[in-house]
């Protein structure tokens, strides 16, 4: 399944919380420095469908705050 996500760096504490049925907001802790929101937004996303990051994969929005996201 695809979702839509913006993501919220540089935040106080980390959640997911979904807007609609593919749409999330993802608030993590990381900077977006060097690819660390990224991946601190795969493990968020994984945490939050309980499944393993390697699951979770980024495919568009590398470096915006609007990313496609696909859960398998």
């Amino acid at each position: 399944m695809r979702i839509c996500v913006k993501v919220k760096p540089n935040a106080k504490q980390q959640r997911v919380e979904k807007i609609d049925q593919d749409h999330y907001a993802v608030w993590i802790r990381e900077k977006p420095v060097e690819g660390r929101a990224n991946d601190a937004a795969i493990r968020a996303i994984a945490d939050h469908f309980h499944i393993p990051p390697s699951q979770v994969m980024l495919i568009k929005g590398q470096t915006s705050r609007e990313k496609v996201f696909e859960v398998l």
